[in-house]
């Protein structure tokens, strides 16, 4: 097998990691006014440092800041979108599952009431302050939550009708609003953008196209449509920028919100997203099969989430070979690439395992991966 120089790599993740305990407690310190704004970037940066260091040591040949500078994975970058306002009120419940049982709470939510637009770089100093702590061996990573994120939940509840009474001209400002993000990142240098989007794979779930059906949309065709919007943020990418989209079923201490493989999305998925690769959980049954794969089209990269990081126990590496070898009776074994499921730490909160459990995760990954591609 070929090796990768270019993301994703055969050994990669998600990107976000638990946060470490000085971290939190400086968070708490800065919402109490114990400490200010300045303390705090001191703290986010050595943690960041930190981090760099730690997956470097590990074998990745991609580093991330692990989202530390950030509450939700989402929301940050989505409220400093031109238009888009915070909202908190118990308007928006969802519903999470474990094993335990179910996890309910009422998130802040938005509500587009200005013309979408980009007034500054998002993320644009947490990127350049990535750079600076890479070694030549790294490849630094930023994530971002996908267009479709800023309308999924809501729908058209979520925009001011006044302001947006057709529904294209919201897209049309939001695409232009990414493109321009995505132009800029390319200027600072960004070789490795990740779109997140949980609604690809929440759409698989019939419970969840049911929402979308409840709130005004189109069920059978929203993912199209998703695409389509990506795909127009992105039009402009500059040359030697590789994008990544990583589709999850929600994560959030260890619990998620969908079910059901990718059967649904998967034609439309693989064949019309105009991304260099796509991560995907295959951790438990939750995720369907693999014959999904099959739709993958010569060129793409398929990176295997089969690590879960909900849980501490480390899977069996001869297991993660084995499926690795099921995946690849769909696609070629040179379009596949490892990693865990999802990220670590997708809100401040995190997942229910340690950050050595979580360190001994990405090392399997490593190894695993170094075993079957070389």
């Amino acid at each position: 097998m070929a090796l990768r120089d270019t993301p994703p790599f055969r050994a990669d993740h998600v990107g976000s990691l638990l946060r470490p305990p000085e971290l939190l407690r400086a968070r708490d310190d800065f919402a109490a006014g114990r400490i200010d704004a300045d303390e705090l970037r001191g703290i986010e940066d050595e943690a960041v440092r930190g981090a760099v260091a730690l997956q470097e040591a590990i074998g990745l040949r991609s580093a991330t800041d692990g989202e530390y500078r950030r509450a939700s994975w989402h929301m940050d970058f989505i409220y400093q979108l031109d238009g888009v306002t915070k909202v908190v009120d118990e308007t928006l419940h969802v519903q999470f599952r474990n094993e335990q049982g179910t996890v309910e709470f009422a998130p802040p939510s938005l509500h587009v009431d200005g013309p979408i637009g980009l007034s500054t770089t998002i993320f644009g100093d947490a990127f350049r302050f990535l750079q600076g702590c890479v070694s030549e061996r790294q490849t630094p990573k930023l994530t971002i939550p996908s267009p479709s994120m800023v309308h999924y939940r809501g729908g058209r509840a979520a925009i001011d009708e006044s302001l947006y009474p057709d529904l294209d001209e919201f897209w049309a400002d939001l695409t232009a609003a990414y493109r321009e993000e995505v132009r800029r990142l390319g200027e600072l240098g960004c070789t490795y953008l990740q779109f997140d989007d949980t609604s690809l794979a929440y759409l698989n779930d019939p419970q969840q196209r049911e929402h979308v059906r409840e709130i005004g949309g189109d069920a059978e065709h929203q993912h199209e449509a998703y695409i389509r919007h990506i795909n127009e943020s992105l039009a402009q990418r500059p040359p030697g920028m590789a994008v990544t989209t990583h589709m999850c079923r929600g994560n959030y201490r260890s619990s998620w919100v969908a079910e059901g493989g990718y059967d649904f999305v998967a034609e439309a998925l693989f064949n019309e997203l105009n991304v260099d690769g796509f991560f995907m959980e295959w951790d438990d049954a939750r995720s369907g099969g693999f014959e999904p794969l099959r739709f993958v089209p010569p060129g793409k990269v398929v990176v295997l989430g089969l690590v879960t990081s909900k849980r501490g126990e480390l899977e069996d590496k001869d297991t993660l070979k084995r499926r690795i070898e099921e995946a690849s009776r769909h696609v070629d074994l040179d379009q596949l690439c490892l990693s865990p499921q999802c990220g670590f730490s997708s809100t401040v909160e995190g997942n229910a395992l340690t950050a050595e459990q979580q360190a001994d995760k990405l090392r399997l990954v490593v190894e695993t991966a170094q075993e079957v591609w070389g």
